[in-house]
């Protein structure tokens, strides 16, 4: 299985609306960042599906390395 590409070495800030499902990239290869595009085929790498329950501001992870089962930072970028 491939390495995840670094996106951004920051998060990525996104309002997220209630009950809305969300693709978020976990190969960092989408043009769609940080949501997917489907760029990971063949990667042996799927996104991750999310849906909060509550309107909010999240950060998701831009480098990849996030060890958060939502795809959300976990400050792993601090460490590359």
């Amino acid at each position: 299985m491939e390495k995840p590409t670094i996106a951004q070495k920051s998060p990525y800030n996104v309002t997220i609306e209630a009950n809305k499902n969300y693709a978020w990239c976990a190969c960092g290869k989408s043009n769609n960042q940080p949501f997917c595009d489907g760029k990971h085929k063949g990667s042996g790498m799927s996104p991750k599906m999310v849906k909060f329950d509550e309107s909010k501001e999240v950060w998701w992870c831009g480098c990849k390395h996030t060890n958060n089962d939502l795809g959300l930072c976990d400050g792993n970028h601090k460490n590359l």
